[in-house]
């Protein structure tokens, strides 16, 4: 088995899309970077690179015992095994996974660029292992909270939060289903709509406000969260975060 030695990562928990899982460019200071002793290196086939980088599905059995305790964790002068961590890479990209002592890759991190680099020197030689899994019985299917890639592509860190705010925020809007509260908030958005708004029922301004802000992000997009979210602490705090975030490591 292959194995990496002094690993940064930096842990995204419970993100089943890889594009919430932030390459090493977008890491920010405030980040909770951790360091891994030791971590198995396993070059898989594309497919279930895929499936473990874009889901949140149980990982085959046979790939779970071959790394069982074989990563161990840093800290100070302690050195920790984890349960079931890991490299994965198909040849193109690269993720680190620790199920925490579940079946699934919990959380997931990218690795920085001279790791990476290593990874694609070190399996040059090698071919991709086959596990058995359950990947092609499962259709990943994206929502309103769990975006198509092609809505983020493009977007930065910053941006991609903010626009799961305000998907959380529409949702939490889809859910009240009021017809002038809808009304207003089409408004909002786009001032054009309210001549035709006496003509509509409440899915077609659903519709039209749904389809005019789920592509890309602009200062409207911005606008239209911070007022959607106002008066809900939670949601608030959420936005503030991203005001001002802390400079990423590689600045």
């Amino acid at each position: 088995m292959l194995y990496l030695h002094d690993v940064w990562v930096n842990w995204f928990e419970g993100e089943e899309n890889g594009y919430s899982v932030c390459y090493f460019h977008e890491w920010r200071k405030n980040d909770g970077i951790e360091l891994l002793d030791q971590v198995p290196l396993l070059y898989i086939t594309e497919d279930l690179y895929e499936y473990i980088e874009n889901d949140m599905h149980d990982l085959p059995e046979e790939m779970m015992d071959q790394i069982y305790k074989r990563a161990y964790m840093r800290k100070g002068q302690e050195r920790n095994s984890l349960e079931c961590a890991a490299v994965v890479t198909d040849g193109n990209d690269i993720v680190a996974f620790d199920t925490i002592g579940y079946q699934i890759p919990v959380r997931k991190s990218r690795l920085i660029p001279r790791q990476e680099q290593l990874v694609f020197d070190m399996i040059k030689t090698t071919k991709p292992e086959s596990f058995h899994f359950n990947g092609n019985n499962v259709k990943k299917e994206y929502h309103m909270l769990s975006m198509e890639p092609k809505l983020v592509y493009g977007l930065t860190r910053r941006e991609r939060q903010l626009k799961q705010l305000l998907m959380i925020a529409l949702d939490q809007l889809k859910t009240v289903d009021n017809l002038e509260e809808l009304r207003y908030w089409l408004t909002e958005w786009d001032p054009k709509q309210y001549p035709y708004l006496r003509y509509m029922d409440k899915e077609t301004v659903w519709d039209t406000l749904y389809e005019g802000v789920k592509y890309g992000w602009s200062k409207s997009h911005e606008d239209l969260c911070g007022k959607l979210i106002k008066g809900q602490p939670f949601l608030e705090k959420m936005w503030e975060l991203e005001q001002a975030p802390k400079q990423n490591t590689s600045n």
